[in-house]
């Protein structure tokens, strides 16, 4: 049977298709909604942890934003020398730094002795001792007085709170502690004396035979007082001025760069061959030693050999004379170099070296400032160093103060001091014995004379040459009649009172050949009853006694004629 199929109907439906995109998911929205609170969250911790948990701590920052705490230097000690003259003193000013300004009264005159100040190096703030500390900025002691005594000189910080605008400007003080000064000091050097060398050597006004002037020499002056060692004058020239590195100056560069080397303190740490100078040594040496007697006389022939070498005496080598017997005082006031070369033979290379060092020469003489040990020759340091053995051309040389011997200024004047109070050694010092200033650094209980334990006999004989080295037929002849005193200014040289002296002039051959030598010059006043010790070196400017000897002559005669 045939089916009939009914016919389709037609459907008619809406229907809309959407564009294709990515499906928006549940997750997505939580994410977004998750870190949005994350974020909420962690701007409410941070805002916690600002003015709940570190509040106080910004509110310091904050409020030292507005207060500054200064550190504030003081008044550095006060330097006076031995009669209360002020030689270094602070002012009120302060530099951009905030140090105190310094001033240095005396100039030029005690730049050796009392040196200078410069900003403090990072090895300074770092290894500093001071009881008081170092801040970043400090001027601290760099030379002489102001360096060795830093500590007892540096004053105690005050400090300072002020109030500030937003630009940093000081509004006003809130609260001030005062600095403390530092101590003061007392040196034992005359200053008066001091300066008065300077003006006779940079005025020229000192009268020699053989030298127009001083102010082109390179000269060291010391002076002591024979029974304490007090140091009464430590000069050194050319010389500068301590307030050029005070106040930044640029001739501090030309300091620095002079061929003359005026920073260089050459009564201290300057070494040179002492010459005839030395030969109080090796007859002190002979004497106690028994190499010879006081009256025992040598003969004098002009020179002596030593292998194939000679060695003159000086009046042979000059005028072609001789001197005949020479006894030790002989030999002392005509500094003959023949008695010498025998007399030191006879104590050996040994015993010379031994005396020599006995007296203060070859290591430090235990003054507080930095001085130089010198040198004192011996056939063990010819060997190793110079790989030589050691001759009596040697012995020869040691015995006048030649060779390779080097001493400095302070080690002749100590040496001379040996022979002016009775035998005794002592210990150099740059501050006033027993000032109040002092007590703390003083170190008084410390014995400062050594007893060399030299027989009265040998030290009168040594005297007596020394004395008449000064007189009349003796080698230092601007004193064979010195005269000085507190007179009449208008008044003749003969009304002046004649001062008798003890003295030994040096001349010492350079380690240059090409220079003259070094002029020395050593002595003591009065002679019965010495109460200073003086010596002069002038490098490479000729004899003793026609160089050293007339400045040596103007500084005791300034001295003398002082009414104070």
């Amino acid at each position: 049977m045939a089916f009939k199929l009914a016919p389709f109907s037609k459907a008619v439906y809406d229907v809309k298709f959407k564009p294709d995109r990515p499906p928006e998911t549940h997750a997505r929205r939580y994410f977004i909604a998750l870190a949005v609170a994350i974020a909420f969250l962690t701007l409410i911790a941070r805002l916690f942890q600002l003015t709940i948990v570190k509040g106080a701590y910004y509110r310091y920052l904050a409020e030292n934003n507005r207060l500054r705490e200064y550190a504030l230097d003081g008044p550095r000690g006060v330097i006076f020398d031995r009669k209360g003259i002020v030689l270094a003193r602070s002012g009120s000013e302060r530099d951009k730094d905030g140090n105190v300004r310094r001033y240095y009264t005396q100039g030029p005159a005690l730049a050796h002795v009392i040196g200078y100040r410069q900003k403090a190096s990072k090895n300074s703030l770092k290894h500093d001792a001071c009881p008081h500390p170092l801040k970043s900025n400090d001027k601290i002691g760099a030379k002489g007085v102001e360096y060795v005594f830093e500590c007892h000189l540096r004053p105690t910080k005050g400090m300072k709170l002020v109030e500030t605008n937003a630009q940093g400007k000081e509004i006003r003080a809130i609260s001030q502690v005062e600095p403390k000064p530092g101590n003061d000091l007392k040196l034992s050097i005359d200053s008066e004396l001091q300066t008065k060398t300077l003006e006779a050597i940079q005025g020229d006004t000192i009268k020699s035979p053989t030298l127009t002037t001083y102010s082109d020499r390179k000269i060291a002056v010391v002076a002591l007082k024979p029974q304490t060692g007090e140091v009464l004058e430590l000069f050194s020239y050319p010389t500068y001025d301590p307030q050029d590195f005070e106040d930044g100056s640029a001739t501090v560069t030309s300091y620095l760069t002079a061929p003359d080397k005026p920073l260089f303190d050459r009564a201290l740490l300057g070494t040179y061959p002492p010459g005839s100078v030395f030969k109080p040594i090796v007859a002190v040496g002979a004497l106690e030693t028994g190499a010879i007697t006081e009256d025992e006389t040598i003969v004098d022939n002009g020179f002596l050999k030593a292998g194939p070498l000679t060695f003159n005496n000086w009046y042979y080598a000059q005028y072609g004379r001789t001197e005949g017997a020479v006894d030790l005082r002989k030999a002392i006031r005509r500094s003959n170099d023949i008695y010498f070369y025998t007399i030191g033979a006879k104590l050996t290379p040994k015993g010379i070296q031994d005396w020599a060092h006995k007296f203060g020469l070859g290591r430090k003489s235990g003054i507080q400032l930095d001085d130089a040990i010198g040198h004192i020759p011996t056939e063990f340091w010819k060997k190793e160093v110079l790989g030589e053995r050691w001759y009596l051309g040697d012995t020869y040389n040691l015995s006048i103060g030649q060779g390779y011997m080097l001493v400095t200024p302070l080690q002749i004047a100590q040496e001379t001091s040996v022979i002016a109070n009775q035998g005794k050694l002592c210990r150099p010092t740059i501050l006033k014995i027993g000032a109040a200033e002092n007590k703390e650094i003083d170190g008084s209980d410390r014995s400062r004379c050594l007893d060399l334990h030299i027989s009265k006999e040998t030290v009168t004989a040594v005297r007596e040459g020394m004395h008449q080295a000064c007189l009349s037929g003796g080698t230092g002849w601007p004193f064979f009649d010195f005269r000085a005193g507190p007179v009449d200014p208008n008044a003749s040289e003969s009304a002046k009172p004649r001062i008798e002296v003890g003295c030994k002039t040096g001349t010492a051959e350079s380690q240059s050949k090409d220079h003259a030598p070094h002029a020395w010059f050593t002595v003591f006043a009065p002679f019965d009853n010495p109460e200073i010790v003086l010596t002069v070196l002038v490098e490479n400017s000729g004899e003793g006694s026609n160089v050293a000897a007339p400045l040596a002559k103007e500084i005791l005669r300034q001295y003398f004629e002082r009414t104070d």
